[in-house]
């Protein structure tokens, strides 16, 4: 239409095409201009837009429509980038028909018909003009980020999480949950991790109730139950122990010579720790401990690898101090012990001399109406070893050993190392269970999956079987001795947990306190211990012997000391794990700790006291039983008075009027009101005055008044007392 009657008036460069419409259907003219303006069919429309010299036509005068139209064109010039925006948006959606309807009623033939005014009212631009300066708003919407409190959903999270997951599940935008975050006191990024509890108390300001959804790692070890037909018996697992000089590694390479058929020139092919003897068609595990350090670090991480204990006493020496602390640490697993009297050869040989010395600690032997076995070998010439094994698979079916090999490997770690080019490699024991090539591994804070499986022959094994010693490779460090070990399905599984037991580590080498007397007074008084543990090391057999009765002697019916090694020498590191693995305190006579004693006892937080007084030894030990004492209560009266006057004061009640018989009243005093010998009334004095001044204390011969808290009901002739709590502290006598 605008082509079929150009205007002069026009300027030179007119708008461009596509702006113009926008200002032609942005505001529907009234329909008394609509009835003005010419209607041109749409043929006529088509020919001349085709044919050039329609411009050429003379136009006609304008129309009050033209005029309105001119005014548009100059509102749309000064309309600023934005209004111009939104009007071009309204003008697409009324080309595609979104505003725009065409009645029903309107013939094919006639011309389109104008949109509803009703219908395009609300996008007109003079609305966008009506508002205030700047950019125009959307109609704000009610938040619906913020569900309602009534309607509170749950969902779960593992230990932590991150800021953008948590909106992510909450369907809240990150932006959000951060500026909110931030408000709370917490600035935080869309990476940053959240712990359990500040994601739950985000949680709950939006409505949610957070739950912690990490599974407990230990409860993913399957504990697989046993079933009855699965179980088979197992080799025992014994270890040799005795003092140094008895021959106790010589009785190892006789019963190792003695059962092993390929046995190689030089002993023992590849020391692993552990090997494995036959005897009579049935399978022992032997442990190669040197010294008693291995065993007793066993006990104190809870793994008990040993089943059966070896006791090895030279019959030419005796009882010695290493012998009696290898007793200690076997009763202390609670483990059996078979007593093996070595050297019956030599001349000077005393077997039952021997039996009378471990009996006075306990081991007395089975002829003698008591529970231990003995056996009389010789490990240089090779005499009693077949009764020695004997004894041991008898004390090993008393036990009655099974195992399941159907299930998941289960064990314990006998020792470690790091060698090069292998990396980290661990001799282990598998207690239950078959352990294979490829398995996941956990022990401890490591964890990885099985490359070799090396068997004390240097045979590569695809399996091993319960009651088995091996050496394996695959794990990511080096685990400590006498950790348990357990095969997972997944390496994922057993990363997870191995790095959960990491961070408890971590946090429990932070937060744990030294353990020393004062921590046992604080332990005691909360009903934690009931006995005092100490280890004793004197410099001489005398100073030990003298210090052991005086203990005893403090030992009473309601305190108790336990000593539960005591030795002569110096400190070492396994008389520090036995104080670790028992809560003990360590005492030194005139003795010093060893280096590696000292770097031990820091480590694991074990309190050694050094003396050099017999007499403050039991001191202190003394006052840390005390500790252990309830304290009593003890009455102590200070004074009596009797009542004489009584005077009723509206402010402060009844105010009885007191004559000193004797000792003394005291204002922070207790109070008893005895009348005709019996006793009304106990509480506080509420004031204490001599005429109208107040004192802190009347004393005997002297008149007072005095008022109780609380009560008012003193009569003339009564008794008044006064008296105090006094704490006394129990003492062992």
């Amino acid at each position: 239409l605008r082509r079929s009657a150009p205007e002069p008036e026009l300027p030179a460069e007119p708008p461009p095409p596509e702006e113009e419409p926008a200002v032609e259907e942005l505001e529907m003219p009234s329909p008394v201009a609509q009835e003005e303006v010419p209607v041109v069919p749409a043929e006529v429309v088509e020919e001349k837009v085709v044919e050039p010299e329609i411009r050429a036509v003379e136009a006609p005068p304008p129309s009050k429509a033209e005029e309105e139209r001119k005014e548009k064109e100059k509102k749309w010039k000064k309309a600023k980038p934005h209004e111009k925006k939104i009007q071009k948006g309204v003008l697409k959606k009324q080309i595609m028909g979104q505003i725009v309807e065409e009645p029903e009623s309107a013939p094919a033939t006639e011309e389109k018909p104008s949109p509803d005014p009703s219908v395009v009212r609300q996008f007109q631009p003079a609305r966008v003009h009506q508002r205030r300066r700047g950019r125009p708003t959307r109609e704000k919407k009610a938040p619906t980020s913020l569900p309602p409190k009534a309607s509170k959903r749950v969902f779960k999270i593992e230990e932590v999480i991150t800021v953008g997951d948590l909106a992510h599940r909450m369907g809240i935008k990150t932006g959000e949950v951060i500026k909110r975050l931030i408000e709370m006191g917490m600035p935080t990024t869309v990476n940053q991790l959240l712990d359990a509890d500040a994601a739950g108390l985000l949680a709950q300001e939006y409505g949610f109730e957070v739950e912690n959804g990490a599974p407990e790692m230990e409860s993913l070890i399957d504990q697989e139950v046993d079933r009855e037909e699965d179980l088979v018996t197992r080799p025992p697992v014994v270890t040799i122990m005795g003092h140094v000089d008895h021959g106790k590694t010589l009785l190892l390479d006789a019963i190792r010579a003695s059962n092993v058929v390929d046995q190689e020139a030089g002993g023992i092919t590849q020391h692993i720790g552990a090997y494995g003897v036959e005897h009579n068609g049935r399978s022992l595990v032997m442990l190669d401990t040197p010294g008693h350090e291995a065993f007793t670090a066993m006990r104190a991480r809870g793994a008990q690898v040993t089943d059966i204990v070896v006791l090895v006493v030279a019959a030419d020496d005796g009882v010695m101090p290493q012998t009696v602390e290898a007793i200690d640490h076997a009763k202390a697993a609670n483990v059996p012990i078979v007593a093996a009297v070595n050297k019956i050869d030599k001349t000077g040989a005393q077997p039952d001399r021997i039996r009378q010395q471990l009996s006075e600690h306990g081991l007395v032997p089975e002829e003698w109406g008591g529970q231990t076995l003995y056996a009389n070998v010789s490990a240089k010439k090779k005499t009693g070893i077949e009764s020695l094994l004997e004894l041991i698979l008898l004390q090993a079916d008393v036990l009655e050993l099974k195992s399941n090999p159907r299930k998941l490997a289960r064990g314990s770690v006998i020792e470690s190392r790091l060698e090069k080019g292998r990396g980290a490699v661990a001799t282990v024991l598998v207690k239950d269970g078959t352990l294979k090539v490829g398995d996941a591994m956990v022990t401890g804070t490591h964890y990885g999956r099985i490359r070799s499986l090396i068997n004390h022959k240097g045979k590569r094994l695809k399996e091993v079987l319960p009651g088995t010693p091996v050496e394996i490779q695959g794990l990511n460090g080096v685990p400590v001795a006498g950790q348990k070990f357990a095969v997972l399905k997944d390496e994922r599984t057993a990363r997870q947990i191995a790095m959960h037991r990491l961070e408890k580590e971590r946090e429990k080498v932070i937060s744990r306190p030294r353990f020393s007397l004062e921590e046992l007074h604080r332990r005691i008084e909360e009903g934690e211990l009931k006995e005092l543990n100490v280890v004793l090391k004197t410099d001489v057999q005398g100073s030990l012997e003298a210090l052991r009765d005086s203990l005893n002697k403090l030992s009473g019916g309601k305190v108790k000391v336990n000593i539960i090694h005591a030795g002569v020498g110096g400190i070492s590191e396994s008389d520090v794990m036995l104080a670790s693995a028992s809560t003990a305190v360590i005492i030194g006579f005139n003795v010093r700790p060893e280096a590696k004693g000292t770097d031990l006892a820091e480590k694991e937080r074990v309190d050694v006291r050094l003396y050099t007084v017999i007499y403050d030894v039991l001191e202190d030990i003394r006052k840390a039983m005390e500790g252990m004492l309830d304290p009593s209560y003890r009455e102590m009266l200070l004074g009596r008075a009797e009542v004489r006057n009584i005077f009723h004061i509206s402010r402060l009640g009844t105010v009885a009027g007191c004559y000193i018989l004797s000792g003394k009243i005291t204002r922070n005093a207790s109070i008893r009101l005895v009348r005709d010998s019996v006793v009304v009334h106990e509480g506080k004095l509420a004031s204490l005055k001599r005429f109208k001044d107040d004192v802190r204390e009347a004393v005997e011969g002297y008149e007072c008044g005095l008022g109780l808290e609380n009560y008012n009901d003193i009569k003339v002739g009564d008794q008044i007392e006064a008296f105090v709590m006094e704490t006394v502290a129990e003492t062992l006598t």
